[in-house]
């Protein structure tokens, strides 16, 4: 038989620990970015991140997927705020980083990095480095790609 009043019991419990849970903060939210051979909604964007440019808050984390083989994850040398952890992920693998610390984070699918295969994640404040990350010079694609991106952020 059903315990009515322990199930009200403990659905108001949990209701106020959501109530509470939101008041000291929201929890912590993970966005998914596509890693994919081109746009199914437009087949001239090839080898992309979808979307290239993530909004979070500290302590999100962004999940990679690998919807197409061959690409990966990685941040990029004086991309990422200081303080923050780099990353490289393996090929075709799902991925995941948990972002703590406020600022620009510049990423490249290695392998397909030279044909502007970019991407941003937006930390919080991220004008904390954003200056030093728009300054790091690249080779064509990446730098055009990365221009394009840094304009659609201002």
């Amino acid at each position: 038989m059903i315990d009515f009043q322990s199930a009200r019991q403990s659905t108001a419990v949990l209701a106020l620990a959501a109530l509470l849970l939101g008041a000291t903060g929201a929890a912590a939210e993970t966005v998914e970015v596509e890693m994919l051979n081109f746009d199914p909604q437009d087949a001239s964007r090839v080898m992309i991140f979808k979307p290239e440019i993530i909004r979070i808050s500290p302590g999100d984390t962004v999940r990679w997927l690998s919807v197409d083989a061959f690409h990966n994850t990685a941040s990029i040398p004086g991309m990422i705020p200081e303080g923050a952890e780099a990353w490289s992920s393996p090929l075709s693998e799902d991925f995941e980083v948990t972002f703590e610390e406020e600022g620009t984070y510049g990423y490249i699918c290695e392998p397909h990095g030279m044909i502007g295969m970019v991407g941003l994640v937006l930390v919080g404040d991220h004008t904390a480095n954003l200056e030093a990350a728009k300054a790091v010079e690249h080779a064509g694609p990446i730098q055009d790609k990365f221009d394009a991106l840094f304009a659609e952020i201002e």
